[in-house]
């Protein structure tokens, strides 16, 4: 009876797991069209750091060399917009299936997680539009030549799909990197860091970042430097919140 028991507690937990992540894959999917009816829009919306750099250039254009390439752009563009409307609804269906099994201590600590994560993302990807992206453009347009320097003029001839695979990969590295306090925080909520081992690993985390800022962004100074000093930044502030949670667990325990 009790293997029964056991059996039919797993099936219903399968099946609304399932049913959560049917729910959130059709989410998706009415955004994905949605976003495909505006996508010209949301590309317009994506353009604006590169139409803002060159809005004193009136010659400037973007150019696509393949028949279907904007057509892709487009469905990139809806692509792109599904998965970040859709991430916030997906984590909601997440919660709703593990907060049932969860007693109000273990849901009141796991709640600010699934809050901060959409958030810290947002704000890597307002980085990227607001900040490294215009500065990134203005550095590669330096390279740019007259005919009074060489013998033909060197002009940037944007094509759409690769600016869009740009601003899309900056946006998804940055905001995916910004998860690091998030990271750090459970790791040493359950035990496995500290503050202490965090401080003392410093300098090789500093080098560690700037890699992966390298490996992550293109190969400029300005997106490098845009990706490393924020995580640096998070990292210092994941610090503090690790030493914040291991007082609050020993406030915890002296009170029990």
């Amino acid at each position: 009876m009790s293997e029964e028991t056991d059996n039919n507690f797993l099936s219903s937990n399968l099946n609304e797991l399932r049913f959560r992540l049917i729910k959130s894959l059709l989410f998706i999917l009415f955004v994905f069209i949605v976003s495909y009816t505006f996508a010209e829009s949301i590309y317009n919306f994506l353009l604006e750091p590169y139409a803002s750099a060159v809005k004193n250039e009136p010659n400037r254009r973007l150019i696509f060399t393949a028949l279907h390439e904007t057509f892709i752009t487009y469905l990139k563009v809806a692509f792109f917009s599904a998965l970040f409307v859709g991430s916030p609804f997906f984590l909601n269906q997440l919660w709703k299936f593990i907060a049932p099994g969860l007693y109000e201590h273990e849901k009141k600590a796991l709640l600010p997680y699934l809050i901060s994560t959409p958030i810290l993302f947002l704000l890597g990807g307002m980085l990227v539009y607001y900040l490294v992206m215009p500065l990134a453009i203005k550095f590669f347009l330096s390279f740019e030549t007259t005919t009074a320097n060489t013998s033909l003029p060197i002009q940037l001839e944007a094509k759409v799909n690769e600016y869009l695979s740009l601003i899309m990969r900056l946006i998804f590295a940055f905001g995916i990197s910004f998860q690091l306090p998030v990271l750090l925080n459970l790791l040493g909520k359950i035990g496995v860091v500290n503050s202490t081992y965090l401080k003392q690993i410093r300098r090789y985390v500093i080098v560690i970042l700037f890699t992966l800022a390298a490996i992550l962004t293109p190969p400029d100074p300005i997106t490098q430097i845009g990706l490393a000093i924020p995580l640096l930044l998070l990292y210092e502030l994941s610090i503090i919140t690790v030493k914040m949670t291991e007082k609050k667990t020993d406030d915890e325990d002296l009170d029990a």
